[in-house]
C-alpha cells in the first residue's frame, strides 16, 4: 500500500537517509491518524541507525533548531507547525520490578515489536527505494478498519513491560470508540495490580485524554471493568452502588457521575470543568446517611467534596494552583443554581452566587445544567426552564449592581486611616456588614452609600473620625 507523504519535508528526510545509507520511517500516531482521517502534528521518525545525526542533518538543511537528549537517544526539531521527533530503531526489555527498560540498537521489526498498540505500529518508509510504503506486520490496518484495541505481541508480556499500557488502552478506546480485542481486555484485568508501579504524573496525563475525549464515561467504564479505577482513583469506584431500605433507594452516583460528565462534555472543551464534573459529588460516600421520613441523604456533600478535592490533587501529583481552586469552587457551589431554580429567584440569592463565582459563573451555569439527569423528560425540562429563568436573574443582576468579582468599595485602609485605628477585630466586622449589605440589597455597590454605611456603623461603635 503506497500513501502520500505531501509535506515536503518527508522527501528531504529521505534524501539525507539515503545519502547517509541509513533506512527511516514515519511510525506510531501520525501514521495511525492518517488513516483515521485525523489531524496530527507530531510525527515521529524512527532511524535504523542514529535518529540525533539525522535530525542534525535535517534541521541544517531547513535551517531549524533541534534539542537534543543524548540521554534518551533522541533530538526534536519544529517544520512549519509540525513537531518532529527522531530516535534510533531500538528493543527493549524489562525488569518486573522496573519501568525502565533495558535498551539496545534494534531494527524496524524490534522497534514495531516494542509498540504497544497493533494501530501504533503502523510505519511507513522514507528511502527512494520504497517511500510510502506501508509497513504493517500485525495487521493494524485490518484492526482499524474493525475499530480493535489490540497489542502486537503477547499482551501479558505489553502490559508486564509498561503497565501505563493498560490505562493508554483505555484511552484509545474512548478517545476513537473502539472495542478492545478480548484477550487484550482479558490481560488488563490479569495485569491491573502492576499500575502501582507507574508513576501518578504518567497516570494523569492518560486520565486527562479520557476526560478530553468525546465520550469520557466510557473511559471510565472501562477502567472500572477492569479494576484499573479502584487502584489509581478509589474516590470515583467507591460512587458504584445503590443502597435500599424497604421502597428508599438512591441512584447509582458513579453512573450519575459520569452522565453529568457526558453531558458536559456536548457543551465543553475546558479540562478543569470536566475535573469538576467527574468531582462534584465526589463525597456522596463519606456523606450518605439514612431517615425513614426523607430516605437517603447526602447532606453536606458539596462542603466535603471542596475539602476533598485538594486532596486528590495532592495524591495524583496534580498541580495545586489556580486550576485546583477553581474545581474546588464549582465542586463547592455545584448545588446552588440547583437550589436557586428549586424555589423563588431573589435578587440576593442571584448577588450572592455571582460573588462566589465570580468569572466563573458561566462555567458553575453549564456544570448545574449538566447535572440534570432525571429519567422523567417533564422534570428535566421543568429544571431547564428554571434555570433559564435564573440566567436571566443573573444578567439582570450584573448589569444592574456589577457584583461578579466585586471588592467592597470601602477597604479597611480606608477605616484605619479616616478613624486613625491599627488593624482589629471591628473593621473587619465594618467591612463584612458593608458587604452584606451590598449582597442583600440593602445599599447599592457605590462608593457614597458604602461610605455612608461606613461612617454610621463607626458611630454606633464609638469610633471618632481623626480631624
Amino acid at each position: 500500500m503506497i500513501t502520500p507523504l505531501q509535506s515536503p519535508v518527508f522527501r528531504i528526510i529521505g534524501d539525507i537517509v539515503d545519502n547517509m545509507g541509513v533506512k527511516a520511517f514515519v511510525i506510531g500516531g501520525y501514521v495511525r491518524d492518517y488513516y483515521l482521517h485525523r489531524k496530527s502534528t507530531d510525527i515521529d521518525i524512527v532511524v535504523i541507525g542514529s535518529g540525533i545525526d539525522v535530525a542534525v542533518a535535517l534541521g541544517e538543511k531547513i535551517k531549524s533548531k533541534v534539542s537534543v537528549f543524548k540521554n534518551f537517544g533522541t533530538a526534536m526539531l519544529n517544520y512549519k507547525g509540525m513537531e518532529i521527533e527522531f530516535v534510533g530503531a531500538r528493543k527493549e526489555s524489562y525488569r518486573a520490578d522496573s519501568r525502565k527498560p533495558i535498551v539496545e540498537d534494534g531494527t524496524i521489526e524490534d522497534d514495531q515489536n516494542r509498540r504497544d498498540f497493533t494501530i501504533n505500529a503502523l510505519a511507513w518508509s522514507l528511502n527512494s527505494d520504497d517511500f510510502g510504503e506501508l509497513v504493517d506486520p500485525f495487521g493494524g490496518i485490518s484492526d482499524m478498519e474493525s475499530c480493535t484495541i489490540k497489542t502486537p505481541c503477547d499482551p501479558d508480556i505489553t502490559f508486564s513491560d509498561d503497565p501505563l499500557r493498560m490505562i493508554r488502552a483505555v484511552r484509545f478506546a474512548a478517545q476513537l470508540g473502539f472495542d478492545i480485542e478480548t484477550e487484550t481486555f482479558d490481560a488488563i484485568v490479569r495485569n491491573a495490580a502492576r499500575i502501582e508501579i507507574v508513576s501518578k504524573e504518567r497516570i494523569v496525563t492518560e486520565l486527562n485524554k479520557i476526560l478530553l475525549s468525546p465520550v469520557p464515561s466510557i473511559g471510565f467504564e472501562l477502567l472500572s471493568l477492569t479494576g484499573l479505577l479502584k487502584l489509581i482513583f478509589p474516590e470515583v469506584e467507591k460512587l458504584k452502588g445503590i443502597d435500599r431500605v424497604g421502597k428508599h433507594a438512591h441512584k447509582d452516583n458513579f453512573v450519575h457521575t459520569l452522565k453529568v460528565l457526558d453531558n458536559l462534555a456536548m457543551k465543553s472543551d475546558n479540562l478543569w470543568l470536566r475535573w469538576a464534573a467527574l468531582l462534584h459529588d465526589i463525597a456522596k460516600p463519606l456523606t450518605k446517611s439514612y431517615s425513614p421520613s426523607h430516605g437517603w441523604m447526602f447532606h453536606g456533600h458539596e462542603f466535603a467534596g471542596a475539602k476533598l478535592v485538594p486532596t486528590i490533587f495532592r495524591n495524583m501529583k496534580m498541580p495545586l494552583n489556580e486550576k485546583m481552586k477553581y474545581v474546588t469552587k464549582l465542586v463547592l457551589l455545584h448545588l446552588r443554581p440547583i437550589i436557586l431554580s428549586e424555589s423563588h429567584v431573589t435578587d440576593s440569592a442571584v448577588r450572592r452566587m455571582l460573588f462566589e463565582a465570580g468569572e466563573d459563573v458561566e462555567d458553575l451555569m453549564l456544570l448545574c445544567e449538566a447535572d440534570i439527569t432525571s429519567g422523567i423528560d417533564s422534570k428535566v425540562r421543568l429544571y431547564m426552564k428554571n434555570f433559564e429563568i435564573v440566567r436571566g436573574k443573573l444578567q439582570e443582576i450584573e448589569e444592574k449592581d456589577r457584583v461578579r468579582n466585586f471588592q467592597p468599595p470601602v477597604t479597611g485602609e480606608l477605616i484605619m486611616s479616616v478613624y486613625g485605628m491599627p488593624p482589629c477585630r471591628e473593621i473587619g466586622d465594618i467591612k463584612a456588614l458593608i458587604k452584606e449589605a451590598i449582597l442583600d440589597g440593602t445599599i447599592n455597590n457605590d462608593y457614597d452609600q458604602a461610605y455612608a454605611m461606613m461612617e454610621k456603623l463607626a458611630a454606633e461603635m464609638g469610633f471618632t473620625k481623626l480631624t
